[in-house]
């Protein structure tokens, strides 16, 4: 692909840098900012810098946040009691976008995958266990996706927590074995935390 322009050039390689954006999506793109009003592509510029620059992270579940305690979190109207357990800021954005919890969050950042060299110690799993045996959580929900990976995760948590009188389920197979989440449609997800199972019912099925 030539380019007219070196500037026009780094730009569309950045952009092709974001996931699923290949060179020619990124050149529409691209071409699409340079008619649009000069202000709209400065505020679009400042967004993502003010993002890079201040965006934080929650210091109880680790969700995305502008403040050191996120809105969840400090929301007195959600139980402290109900703890559901995501891979990342998506899941929490899905099962939100469901109406259906009104628990709180603790966002792992990942899952355990020994092939891309993601181990416990890379997790927030530590801190999942911390939050547990300080007394105030009832149940936890893993709601992680059913892959193998995911899997792994959900046994390690369980392992971790044994001894504790945490009650620990887990969101109702209604998700296709392999899929993320994030993928699932609302209504689906919805009732796979309102039909959630005891842990260990789901060790006993596989």
């Amino acid at each position: 692909m030539e380019f007219s322009s070196k500037l026009l050039e780094q730009a569309v390689d950045q952009m092709s840098q974001l996931p699923g954006i290949g060179r020619r999506t990124a050149l529409r793109l691209v071409l699409h900012l340079l008619r649009q009003p000069e202000h709209q592509t400065e505020q679009l510029s400042q967004s993502l810098t003010n993002l890079r620059s201040h965006i934080i992270f929650c210091e109880q579940c680790h969700n995305i946040s502008d403040t050191p305690v996120c809105e969840i979190c400090s929301n007195p109207n959600r139980s402290s009691e109900l703890i559901c357990v995501v891979e990342d800021i998506r899941d929490v954005m899905a099962i939100e976008a469901t109406g259906q919890f009104k628990g709180k969050y603790h966002v792992l950042g990942g899952k355990i995958s020994p092939m891309d060299g993601v181990g416990p110690g890379e997790l927030k799993i530590q801190s999942l266990v911390e939050r547990v045996r300080q007394g105030e959580v009832k149940e936890l929900i893993l709601a992680l996706s059913a892959t193998m990976e995911g899997d792994t995760t959900n046994f390690y948590i369980y392992r971790q927590l044994e001894g504790t009188e945490v009650d620990i389920s887990t969101i109702a197979r209604g998700i296709p074995v392999g899929d993320e989440l994030e993928y699932a449609d609302e209504v689906t997800l919805g009732r796979s935390l309102q039909d959630r199972i005891p842990f260990e019912s789901s060790l006993k099925r596989n």
